[in-house]
């Protein structure tokens, strides 16, 4: 029955990103090795903002009492943006255009993150115990992670282009924040006794928001220069 967990909550987490990379064409293009260089840049991207964290941002007597320093969440926070540093390195390292290179950066960044941070704790956790829906959540939230990581590449890809409108500009950039401080910002609105179903389903809209913004501009732009 462990087991039987264990592989539902495994194939939760990684099948959809295997049927994305397969039905979006990805696999027609031999994108592959590209993921792979993402999730690589991915992993010296997280290693990077370890060191800025250890170094510049140490634990506050606060977080060790189990209150919220909303100033020192935030400056972390702020690391996050290096992400989008990463993200911006891993679209000038992958060839092509259009859909494509979007997916295949945001898939190997996305499939990178659930590599490293899912499966250790799914093998601990659901291999553990007979049933528990933290672990569903858990996959389930995955799931949210990858559009949430395709929107961000989108952004990122809409915010270094040069024909970008310049009323578009700041929305795209807003966005982007909107996107990196997202932890945070969900942190602060939802209360900590809430449903964990509400809260997944909170950051599921959240996530579906963003993406919709950031289809509805990618698609603009992408008409106009005839990537379609």
């Amino acid at each position: 029955m462990t087991l039987y967990h264990f592989g539902n909550c495994l194939a939760l987490v990684y099948i959809p990103y295997h049927l994305t990379y397969k039905y979006s064409g990805l696999s027609e293009y031999g994108a592959f090795w590209k993921c792979i260089q993402a999730g690589g840049i991915y992993i010296i991207t997280q290693l990077c903002k370890m060191l800025l964290l250890a170094t510049f941002f140490p634990m506050s007597d606060n977080s060790i009492h189990g209150q919220m320093d909303v100033f020192g969440e935030w400056l972390k926070s702020t690391v996050e943006l290096a992400d989008l540093v990463g993200l911006y390195i891993v679209l000038s390292n992958i060839p092509g255009k259009g859909h494509a290179k979007l997916l295949t950066a945001g898939i190997g960044w996305a499939g990178a993150e659930a590599a490293l941070t899912r499966f250790v704790p799914l093998w601990i956790g659901a291999r553990g115990a007979e049933f528990h829906w933290r672990y569903i959540q858990e996959s389930l939230e995955s799931n949210i992670n990858l559009v949430h990581h395709i929107t961000t590449v989108a952004l990122v890809w809409l915010w270094s282009r040069h024909d970008l409108s310049k009323a578009a500009v700041p929305l795209v950039t807003g966005l982007l924040l909107i996107s990196s401080y997202k932890p945070l910002l969900l942190q602060l609105a939802l209360p900590l006794a809430i449903c964990p179903w509400i809260a997944l389903l909170i950051k599921a809209g959240y996530t579906l928001t963003l993406a919709l913004f950031a289809l509805r501009i990618y698609a603009k732009l992408a008409e106009s220069i005839g990537i379609f």
